[in-house]
């Protein structure tokens, strides 16, 4: 994968957005837990009232929580609120609010920086407390209340009568200081979250006092709270569709550059290249294979950028929550790495094997539809079918098992997460029973634990797919990294103004990559233009290997190749074959219409062109006999015209680009031999100024070449017209009289 990277860099400011994105989803998916604690632990259970720092206050509490307070706290809480005087104007102010205005004077809580707010809870919670726990002692003298007793303080031993608080306002400082160090020992064993929650029910009976609608005040909060949810979920929300969209746009962009290199690398082989992948191989590369990178590519982006986000930010906040139930966490990631581990070393050696197997049916396909008609004449179905049917049956047992291997995960990673979840609940309410947690905490430590859980089963499923998309990219870059051996001078040179066409051979041999020998031995020959210069010889003697190091479809291995004068490697390849119009053995049409087969050579091309093209080629009897004519549809590869008529096409096309230099690979060996004269003697009559070559195993072909070359085992063996090689040629004579009578040689 790593090879490709280069492939994301144009959507780089995507994926960083991306990331952006998926920090607010993480951010948002992790609020809500906590929001949801909030509204339990103080929407529910505590009345909307969240800490002890309360709205208001009655004068007289506060006189009595004073008591509680070390003179700087004392200061602190007075200036952070604010005296309204019973029966004053601006008590009318609050009346509404605050009934008991009309009884007494009233403190109300000022506007504070959120710092100092956290310390007047610090103060007031240890206040409220302790004045709740003396006040409940001293109304109740026979009930338990273990702070109260904690204080060292005995109400019966007040005179029948006097007020409590006023008692401990009158009490001696040294009786004060010991009052006071007691008090911190009682809270240190309580700890923050207690001490809060035992204030609040102090602020609502507080609350109550004053006349206000505590109902008001629940409600209000869970709305708020619940408003905040709500466009967090909706913030939450918005961002995944974001980086869905950014996800899908930077895969399939990438991916359609990654098909679009390799296509274009594709164009490019030599065909020493073509022969390291099979055709079905690079479809595969190029479909299948992309396919697992675009997906990976989306999945990084949404999963991988996500997932330790969400683990890394839940595993802090759970441990805020809960630290002591921090091992129930660790124990499930552990079984759940286990887990992977063992899925990733069973399923990831299939992934190689299932893209090899994919290449082998999509070969066999190709084989079977290319090949129809020898099946059939053969009689083959039967054993072509058996041979599919192995190949798709090992395809399918592969997936099987991967996707067994797979599916094992679900209901495994459903059974972990279940357990987890009892086990928290288990643990929690004994935790909560012992008021060391609160049960909004526990709801909302579980869920963070989900989410880590979750997190870990995204990472898991990419570590899947991860080696699966590791094993394409690897064969795509294999071959986007293919070596072409043949490449453009660095310096290339220019064909002279007045281009000519002579083709010369210097001692040119050849022999094909990895091979031990030669096939082409010390060939010197020369083709003027204007002349017609055909190759002949028996099957595998190195023909068309000979005209092929022409338009470098190879380079030769020692010698030249001069075209005008000029090393054929020491110009560009789109400039020499721009002077070539080339036919090959097997004429390739392309799917469209006649027409748009021959403008395949000049798109430019006059319709008079065209005309010509098809009339020297002898296909304008079947091309303009038919209603359609130009328009008539051509099927892919040309499978809906006879092997001649392709034939014919194929040399059409190569017509129209009216190049310099032509070459005809044994073209003319589907046609008729009455069809094949008439076509050379219109070639020979139009194309006079052409350096034209031709391959051909027919004699009949050849017999009015300007110039035959006979080859035998790659060396040349003779060379001249016909009459003169009947008379020198051994090789060619034995040709020549294994295919015509002596009244046809004259």
């Amino acid at each position: 994968m790593r090879r490709l990277l280069k492939y994301l860099k144009p959507y780089t400011l995507m994926i960083i957005l991306a990331m952006v994105l998926l920090f607010i989803q993480a951010n948002a998916d992790l609020a809500l837990p906590d929001y949801l604690s909030r509204i339990v632990n103080n929407g529910i259970q505590q009345n909307g009232i969240e800490d002890a720092v309360a709205v208001a206050l009655r004068k007289s509490t506060l006189d009595k929580l004073t008591l509680f307070m070390g003179p700087d706290d004392q200061d602190l809480v007075l200036d952070s609120y604010r005296l309204i005087e019973s029966g004053s104007p601006q008590g009318e102010e609050y009346l509404g609010e605050y009934p008991a205005l009309a009884e007494e004077s009233i403190y109300v809580l000022k506007d504070l920086e959120p710092d100092r707010e956290e310390q007047l809870n610090a103060i007031l919670g240890k206040a409220f407390v302790a004045y709740s726990g003396i006040k409940q002692r001293a109304e109740n003298p026979d009930a338990n209340i273990p702070l109260g007793e904690g204080f060292g303080f005995d109400p019966s031993m007040i005179p029948a009568g006097m007020d409590i608080f006023q008692a401990l306002a009158n009490m001696p400082a040294s009786m004060r200081e010991v009052l006071a160090s007691r008090m911190e020992e009682a809270f240190a064993s309580l700890g923050d979250s207690m001490i809060n929650q035992m204030a609040v029910g102090a602020v609502k009976a507080e609350y109550q006092a004053l006349g206000m609608d505590v109902s008001q005040v629940q409600r209000n909060y869970i709305l708020r709270i619940g408003g905040i949810m709500l466009l967090i979920s909706l913030l939450g929300g918005a961002a995944t569709i974001a980086v869905g969209f950014l996800a899908s746009k930077t895969a399939a962009g990438a991916a359609r550059d990654i098909r679009e290199a390799v296509f274009e690398k594709v164009e490019s082989f030599t065909s020493a290249e073509f022969s390291k992948f099979s055709t079905a191989s690079l479809i595969t590369r190029s479909t299948n294979d992309v396919t697992q990178v675009q997906r990976v590519i989306f999945m990084f982006i949404r999963i991988v950028l996500f997932a330790p986000i969400l683990g890394i930010g839940g595993v802090i906040r759970a441990v805020g929550k809960s630290a002591n139930m921090w091992w129930l966490i660790a124990v499930a990631v552990v079984v759940l790495v286990s887990l992977i581990v063992v899925v990733f070393m069973i399923a990831v050696p299939k992934f190689r094997i299932m893209q090899d197997l994919i290449d082998r049916l999509n070969l066999i396909t190709r084989e079977n539809l290319s090949g129809m008609m020898v099946i059939r004449a053969f009689n083959k179905q039967d054993d072509e079918l058996v041979r599919f049917d192995k190949a798709n049956r090992d395809l399918t047992d592969t997936g099987l098992f991967v996707a067994r291997v797979m599916v094992t995960m679900m209901p495994l990673m459903m059974l972990l997460m279940n357990g987890l979840s009892l086990a928290i609940i288990w643990v929690g309410a004994h935790q909560v029973a012992e008021s060391a947690l609160q049960v909004g905490d526990m709801m909302a430590f579980m869920q963070y634990a989900m989410q880590i859980v979750m997190s870990f089963l995204m990472m898991t499923m990419m570590f899947i797919f991860l080696p699966r998309a590791a094993v394409s990219g690897d064969r795509i870059a294999d071959v986007l990294e293919t070596e072409i051996i043949i490449q453009d001078p660095e310096h290339p040179r220019e064909f002279p103004e007045h281009f000519r066409g002579e083709i010369r051979f210097e001692k040119v041999s050849f022999r094909y990559p990895d091979a031990e020998s030669d096939v082409i031995h010390e060939i010197d020959l020369t083709a003027p233009p204007g002349q017609t210069t055909a190759f002949i010889g028996s099957t595998g003697c190195g023909k068309s290997t000979v005209i092929n190091l022409i338009p470098r479809f190879y380079d030769v291995t020692r010698g030249r190749v001069l075209v005008d004068g000029v090393d054929v490697r020491e110009v560009r390849q789109s400039d020499l074959r721009d002077k070539i119009g080339y036919v090959p053995q097997q004429g390739s049409l392309f799917s469209g219409t006649i027409e748009s087969n021959l403008l395949y050579a000049d798109p430019e091309a006059s319709a008079e062109t065209v005309r010509e093209a098809l009339e020297i080629a002898q296909a304008s009897d079947f091309v303009f006999g038919s209603e359609e004519g130009l328009d008539s549809a051509i099927s892919q590869g040309g499978t809906n015209v006879s092997g001649g008529q392709r034939q014919r096409l194929a040399i059409a096309r190569a017509l129209v680009k009216k190049p310099p230099i032509f070459i005809f690979d044994d073209s003319f060996s589907a046609l008729d031999f009455k069809t094949d004269s008439a076509l050379r003697r219109q070639l020979k009559r139009k194309t006079g100024d052409s350096t034209v070559l031709i391959v051909t195993q027919r004699v009949a072909t050849v017999k009015n070449a300007d110039q035959i070359i006979v080859l035998e085992e790659g060396r040349v063996v003779g060379k001249g017209t016909h009459h003169e090689l009947l008379k020198t040629c051994k090789t060619y004579q034995e040709i020549a009289y294994s295919q015509l009578s002596e009244e046809e040689l004259a």
